[in-house]
């Protein structure tokens, strides 16, 4: 059989398969805007405000406010692990003897089998973190799953109307990171007491592999932190990566049950959406931008997450990487991000009281050509504002703030 033979034969099936591709993709998107959105009212709650519906003016804009360094350095790492990537923040209700819990992806490199989530938490009484220990690994996963899980991925963390954390974990089989699925793992051994052996004995379960594709599940990860809701549910973000990238935000209920999905962004080079919320129902999304000289994308809802709409690109860079964004209160917007136009080497957080515009409030970090600072988390516990990132790739730093100036 001669090589034009074969190339004549070939092409035929080479088309054939590409537009089969190109068909699956768009079926994919079609699905996310085609579901119907989560029923019922979504009303978000601000971990700062006095009431979910405190008027934003009753609030002291976040560019007329200082921060004032409360704590920071490096989250213990397990032991003989020299990676260290994608970290979560989790606060704790006051009483509890922690008040933030931080989880990560650790291990000998990205992708590595011995990749695991690691968890650490900041205790109250000694104002110290905790030592790190492993709450999922691999091979564990796998096996509740029923099938080989290749390498595990971003952790996020929530906490459910029952006082139970909630894990969701990126892990995938078979291809790369735009072949994983989301999967919802929760704490089995609830309650705990109140003790860092207590912290160092938490476990994880499989609830299951989160329904969210025709498509095996596949192409959908998790990266930023939830929307709390007023119903004591929440909006998970969400991205689809394979070929198309776009924002989806997930719906729960206030015990961890899938309601609904829907896309955010009619745009297919966004990833790992966070979100903010002006308003009960105004909310916005912020995304990673895969574009060439990209900037920090924007999708609003104005109806609680039922409908959405793109926005202007805002005036921050985005050398495509991972931002991370709060409203610790109504008009009081924080934001983790990279500001340098082409790499990861400075990290900021920024403020703003409307989401459009944005004012540096503190430079986290700041290397040399080469240095990464990146995929920042940010929580509010204990009247203050926690900041996690990925140093290096080799560890997880931390820093703490308090607000002055608010009234």
């Amino acid at each position: 059989m001669s090589f034009s033979y074969l190339s004549h034969h070939r092409t035929p099936l080479v088309w054939r398969v590409g537009l089969a591709l190109l068909l699956g993709l768009a079926l994919l998107g079609v699905d996310a805007w085609l579901r119907p959105p989560p029923s019922g009212l979504a009303n978000a709650l601000w971990p700062n405000a006095a009431t979910p519906t405190q008027p934003i003016n009753t609030v002291t804009s976040p560019t007329k406010v200082t921060l004032r360094p409360l704590g920071g350095g490096v989250i213990p790492m397990p032991a003989d692990t020299p990676a260290a990537h994608a970290s979560s923040l989790l606060a704790l209700p006051a009483g509890e003897a922690h008040a933030v819990l931080a989880f990560w992806f650790a291990g000998t490199k990205e992708s590595a089998p011995d990749v695991g989530i690691a968890m650490a938490g900041f205790e109250r009484s000694n104002q110290q973190w905790s030592a790190a220990h492993w709450v999922v690994t691999r091979q564990a996963l796998g096996q509740q799953l029923g099938f080989a899980v290749r390498r595990i991925g971003n952790p996020v963390a929530w906490r459910d109307a029952q006082g139970r954390v909630q894990l969701f974990v990126v892990a995938t089989g078979l291809g790369g990171w735009a072949a994983s699925r989301v999967v919802q793992l929760q704490q089995s051994n609830w309650p705990l007491a109140q003790s860092q052996q207590a912290l160092a004995a938490m476990q994880f379960e499989v609830v299951r592999v989160l329904p969210l594709s025709w498509l095996f599940n596949t192409s959908l990860l998790v990266r930023a932190a939830p929307l709390a809701l007023a119903d004591g549910g929440m909006v998970l973000p969400v991205y689809f990566e394979l070929g198309y990238k776009y924002p989806v935000a997930l719906r729960f209920d206030a015990q961890g049950a899938l309601l609904g999905l829907v896309r955010m962004s009619t745009h297919t080079h966004e990833l790992q959406p966070t979100l903010l919320a002006l308003a009960p129902k105004h909310w916005l999304a912020l995304m990673r931008d895969q574009r060439p000289d990209g900037h920090i994308t924007a999708a609003q809802t104005v109806d609680g997450g039922a409908h959405w709409q793109d926005l202007p690109d805002l005036a921050l860079p985005n050398p495509d990487a991972s931002v991370a964004a709060l409203a610790s209160a109504p008009g009081q917007l924080w934001l983790a991000h990279n500001s340098s136009p082409s790499s990861r080497q400075v990290l900021d957080l920024s403020a703003s009281s409307d989401g459009q515009q944005w004012t540096l409030a503190q430079r986290l970090a700041q290397g040399s050509p080469g240095k990464e600072f990146s995929y920042p988390a940010l929580v509010w516990a204990d009247d203050s504002l926690w900041v996690s990132y990925t140093d290096q790739r080799t560890r997880i730093a931390w820093q703490r703030f308090g607000l002055e100036g608010v009234r």
